[in-house]
């Protein structure tokens, strides 16, 4: 039986390592790419940190490797069916285990939680971000998804809690670190980076082949399968595009997207001087994960030091879109509004999912998205009922979408 019994009282009890001092991180989604270098943060600042509660969806072998290296508070694994084994794999521990998405949602309100990194894969991460906001948290925000889908409301609710939302994706760090002391300067221009993924340069023609495996070799970064895909067909920079709106308080024409091949320079931004502040270093996830966690402070690490000497040319140009149609998509979507981003993350976590298990092309993807559009019902100013239902109404049609797709669609 699911451990339920914490969950219903109404107030926790205190760790004793909170009254060390030590700031106590919850890490949702410790399994993933993102998780996993939080915990290598953590290790190496162990005066400094605590892992206190640790998420995995289903990789129950990995949460149960990190629950006894790191003797959380809580481990929830989010598949009920795994529970069993996590609990009885930790029973000689003191941590508390708990299963299903709503212990999530719940846990997160603990207030010993000093900040939640959210790192979740998708859609899910939107209703425990915006718990632990209304419990006053403080989010390193991992889960991009959460501000594309509603940032409105996300953002108000910040605000009304006095809470501060630290990006950790590498290019929104950047901006971030880059408008540290410009408050009172108005931006010009946000100016993203992008890698161009695996397949910049190629033609239209060229991609109606290539395959996940394809997709999933990543030039410069380590991430998990659902970015690196979004890398590939530029969705992620899109996504991108949307969060930063939210989190900097900008329009789309004054967000730019500009493919740097070196993944050195992170993001810039201009300002109405026509200055241009751009933050850099090798592309290493753990350093915007340490910001977010010590902001405002910096502190001494064993990272690895870029040497301008191994990078005589930086380069940049202008992103394809007419080949990578996903970021075009985005930028439509954003100046629309509404529910409209909404909408092209859930047929885009479907197309992605329906890719790397080949059940549609890579260029087909666009096509779903595209047809999401202009099929799902547009809302000008839903509440959060109203993008919970986009959501799962997305979701449906974008399924049978893929199943009506004619075979050339799909295979290669």
């Amino acid at each position: 039986m699911i451990e339920k019994e914490l969950l219903n009282q109404q107030s926790f009890p205190t760790g004793e390592r909170f009254r060390e001092g030590l700031k106590n991180i919850a890490i949702l989604g410790s399994t993933g790419s993102i998780g996993t270098q939080t915990l290598d943060v953590i290790k190496g600042s162990s005066n400094l940190f605590r892992a206190f509660l640790l998420t995995a969806h289903t990789n129950a072998d990995l949460l149960i490797s990190q629950a006894i290296e790191f003797v959380p508070e809580y481990a929830i694994i989010c598949d009920n069916t795994k529970y069993l084994q996590v609990k009885e794999a930790l029973a000689h521990l003191p941590v508390k285990v708990l299963a299903g998405h709503q212990a999530i949602i719940d846990t997160v309100t603990h207030p010993d939680i000093a900040v939640v990194l959210t790192a979740m894969v998708g859609f899910a991460g939107l209703e425990p971000t915006i718990a632990a906001v209304k419990a006053g948290k403080d989010i390193a925000l991992a889960n991009k998804e959460t501000l594309v889908v509603a940032g409105e409301i996300v953002t108000a609710l910040a605000k009304q809690h006095g809470v501060k939302i630290l990006p950790v994706d590498s290019e929104h760090s950047a901006i971030f670190q880059c408008l540290a002391g410009e408050e009172a300067n108005p931006i010009e221009k946000l100016i993203i980076t992008a890698s161009g993924g695996p397949f910049r340069g190629r033609s239209l023609g060229s991609l109606t082949t290539v395959t996940r495996e394809d997709a999933l070799k990543h030039p410069n970064w380590v991430m998990g399968a659902k970015i690196t895909i979004d890398s590939a067909s530029l969705m992620n920079k899109g996504l991108e595009v949307i969060e930063a709106k939210w989190l900097f308080d900008v329009e789309a024409d004054k967000i730019e997207v500009i493919v740097h091949p070196q993944s050195i320079i992170h993001s810039m931004v201009q300002f109405k001087d026509g200055s241009i502040k751009a933050q850099m270093g090798l592309p290493d996830m753990k350093l915007p994960i340490q910001y977010a966690l010590t902001y405002p402070n910096r502190i001494q690490n064993d990272f690895k030091r870029f040497d301008f000497t191994a990078y005589p040319n930086l380069t940049f140009e202008k992103p394809d879109i007419e080949t990578f149609r996903n970021l075009g998509l985005a930028y439509a979507a954003l100046k629309q509004g509404g529910n409209m981003p909404c909408i092209i993350n859930a047929a885009n976590e479907i197309a992605v999912a329906g890719f790397l298990n080949n059940s549609i092309g890579f260029l087909a993807m666009s096509d779903l998205i595209e047809e999401c559009m202009q099929q799902i019902n547009y809302i000008a100013q839903p509440s959060l009922t109203d993008y919970l239902n986009t959501d799962k109404e997305t979701r449906i049609f974008a399924q049978n979408f893929i199943q009506k797709l004619p075979l050339k669609a799909i295979h290669y």
